[in-house]
């Protein structure tokens, strides 16, 4: 048979077993590639590009600044005489530049409302300064009420049992453009649900009317799915001892290393490493410390919810996971900023199905028959960043505000379970996907589309203040998904937009980072979604530079929940502040075997080392990691598109492209010197021969079709003409 009748032949064949493939029935064909998950580990998140701990030198520099700041624009700080303030907290950025934070008191008054900060550049001079409220908190600090009145009417403003009233102390409580003077009185008790309480109610000390209220106690799910009993708690301080590796058999976790302290032949849960935090057993009760768990062995449970101490497990390492990724990613040393670690108290109550944060500790009910305690990874994180949000911004549960606290706490707990990236309790965007809290076997909310839970709005509207904070926040849990993730169907499940607009995220270690930057930096006390909004485009802006990608996306995932608004941050991306600058060499041009020397100019702007890499390279060609010298000789001819980036120290990276065409190692001008192709022979890969006046080159093993020919056993490439 003609050897090219043979090859069309074959051809032939190969598309019709082509065709056949395509036409299988659709049960037999191959699934379509699955959505990629998000990074987890450790290893998917960075250092912060700013710190909350900076040295003691540093500390005094930009408090000073700020202090001198404040006193410069009494105006902006709507001052008025008999004001202090108190730096509450401070963030210094990369650069230099930082923000303070002041608390402020009239006429030795606490104030709700009056917080200022201050922000300053990277030499220390004043920027911009923002209050949380617009009004002065000069008022008349004579009440027309009496204390022991406010007390009656704060009484009353508990739902529930009443155990304790505090006295009524005088405050001011800032709104907007108005002040007004109250009686606070701290009423502690205990909830319909069995949640306890510690209800904050302000009274207007001239009429009586209560203005707000807010309660210290945080809870993981809405009023109404708990069902058990509490009263105030506190945790006896122990001294720290060595820490020594221990094993938990968790619930929800499986085997788990934690950190544990021995005393004698015995271990307790009591963790050195992480602030000196413990666990411990409530047996069920809903007052006290409970008993520290304790192990002859150093390991803690058995697995299920036949040993108490499984619960504890979970509790002890969901703590040590939640202090690890707000120390490493955030540089914030413990939820409470001061390296001191969390006592989480275990079996709290009968059947009590909640788990909450009073300001000072973790403590959770066992569930629907006792039988699923809230012990879950991402229940931990949650609680124990309310913590975290609290300190920074003193947020509490009311209006759009207790949304922020909420949907803050969910987007933390998040992160914390794709810190931790657990093969057991797998990092996902829904929360409580594993205590069966209501059960139905589903989660409690769902990030990616909130609406799932069937209360929660994907969508900001005006009414959004008016819903409970658990279910208020689902625009914030939306927005930060379609931040990090994107909208669509990433793998977690399909999430859409309010505007019917494409997002593409950003990856978590950056939405997490813009959103705790727009916390520590610029949210106030009195915080909705659209001024979250500009905080956190102001965020991404001190981060990642106005108007670049991450600015953007920023923007772009607020629109997507129906929150818009002027712009924040004008002007136009000049690249990441802090990061190196690279110098493009412009585009280059070599020759196949001729060896070349490229240097990379690059600078960092802090005088920081750089590393070197590159991609796109001709091949042959490498870069000096350390010096950012390219050397090599090239070997194929082609154009490539080259991307060098230097890295500095922080992280922070700056990025230079260009092309490099390497032209020359073609074939030479005669084939005289090679073999004729033939039709019997068997070529292997490298193999070159001359047919028809062209140099070629087999590229798989062939046998039976010239040099062009279709078919998989003929596979050439033309070197071009002899």
């Amino acid at each position: 048979m003609d050897i090219r009748r043979a090859a069309r032949l074959l051809t032939v064949t190969l598309a019709c077993v082509s065709a056949s493939a395509i036409a299988l029935p659709a049960a037999t064909a191959a699934p379509a590639p699955s959505p990629q998950p998000a990074r987890a580990g450790a290893g998917a998140f960075g250092a912060a590009a700013y710190t909350a701990d900076p040295a003691p030198a540093v500390r005094s520099r930009v408090v000073d600044a700020a202090q001198k700041a404040l006193a410069a624009h009494p105006r902006d700080a709507h001052k008025a005489d008999g004001d202090a303030f108190s730096v509450r907290n401070l963030v210094v950025d990369r650069d230099g530049s930082a923000s303070v934070r002041f608390d402020r008191t009239y006429k030795g008054l606490p104030t709700y409302g009056g917080d200022v900060i201050v922000q300053l550049t990277k030499d220390g001079t004043y920027q911009s300064l923002a209050t949380g409220s617009q009004t002065s908190g000069s008022v008349s600090t004579e009440p027309r009420l009496a204390a022991s009145r406010a007390a009656q009417i704060s009484r009353a403003a508990l739902r529930g049992r009443v155990e304790s009233v505090s006295a009524s102390h005088l405050a001011v409580h800032m709104k907007g453009t108005d002040a007004t003077l109250v009686w606070e009185t701290v009423v502690d008790g205990v909830r319909p649900d069995r949640t306890p309480s510690r209800l904050h109610v302000l009274v207007d000390a001239r009429t009586g009317e209560v203005v707000r209220t807010s309660d210290e106690v945080s809870t993981f799910a809405a009023e109404g799915a708990a069902d058990g009993g509490a009263s105030k708690v506190g945790a006896a301080a122990r001294a720290a001892a060595p820490t020594v590796a221990g094993t938990g058999q968790s619930i929800y976790s499986g085997k788990v290393s934690i950190d544990v302290t021995q005393s004698g032949s015995g271990y307790s849960m009591q963790d050195p490493s992480h602030g000196n935090g413990s666990t411990t057993n409530l047996n069920h009760a809903t007052s006290g410390t409970g008993s520290v768990f304790t192990s002859s062995s150093g390991t803690f449970g058995n697995g299920s919810t036949s040993d108490p101490a499984s619960a504890g497990a979970d509790a002890h390492y969901g703590a040590a996971q939640t202090y690890d990724y707000f120390k490493n990613i955030h540089g914030r040393s413990g939820i409470f900023g001061d390296g001191r670690g969390v006592p989480s108290r275990t079996h709290y109550g009968n059947a009590y199905v909640n788990a909450f944060w009073d300001g000072t500790q973790m403590t959770y009910g066992d569930g629907q028959g006792n039988a699923r305690p809230l012990v879950e990874l991402d229940v931990a994180g949650h609680e124990m960043s309310h913590g975290v949000s609290g300190a920074l911004t003193g947020w509490d549960e009311t209006g759009e505000t207790g949304g922020m606290n909420e949907g803050t706490s969910d987007i933390f707990g998040t992160m914390v379970e794709f810190y931790a990236n657990n093969p057991v309790d797998k990092p996902d965007y829904t929360m409580g996907e594993l205590i069966n809290i209501n059960g139905d076997n589903k989660p409690l909310r769902y990030m990616y589309n909130p609406s799932l839970d069937g209360r929660s709005p994907n969508c900001w509207d005006s009414g959004n203040g008016g819903l409970d904070p658990h279910f208020s926040m689902g625009p914030l849990n939306h927005w930060f998904f379609l931040a990090a993730v994107g909208s669509g169907d990433h793998g977690y499940g399909n999430s859409p937009t309010c505007n019917n607009s494409t997002v593409t995220g950003l990856g978590n270690d950056k939405a997490a980072k813009i959103w705790y930057k727009a916390l520590a930096s610029y949210a106030n006390s009195r915080e909705d979604y659209h001024q979250a909004r500009i905080d956190s485009l102001k965020a991404a802006a001190d981060l990642y530079g106005a108007h670049c990608t991450e600015y953007n996306t920023v923007d772009a995932a607020w629109a997507a929940v129906s929150v818009t608004g002027a712009d924040p941050v004008p002007g136009s991306c000049n690249g990441q502040p802090g990061s190196p600058s690279v110098t493009s060499p412009g585009n280059q041009n070599g020759t196949v075997g001729t060896a070349v020397s490229l240097q990379i100019q690059a600078s960092d702007p802090a005088g920081k080392a750089l590393t070197y890499s590159a991609t796109g390279l001709p091949a042959g060609l490498s870069i000096n990691s350390s010096t950012g010298l390219v050397t090599g000789t090239p070997t194929t001819a082609g154009t490539s598109s080259v991307t060098v980036t230097a890295k500095n120290t922080d992280n922070a990276t700056g990025t230079a492209s260009f092309t490099w065409t390497i032209t020359g190692g073609g074939p030479p001008q005669g084939c005289g010197d090679l073999p004729a192709w033939s039709a019997s022979a068997s070529y292997v890969p490298g193999d070159q021969v001359a047919y028809n006046g062209h140099k070629w080159s087999s590229q798989w093993y062939s046998t039976g079709a010239e040099p062009g020919a279709p078919g998989s056993w003929a596979v050439w490439k033309d070197a071009g003409p002899c």
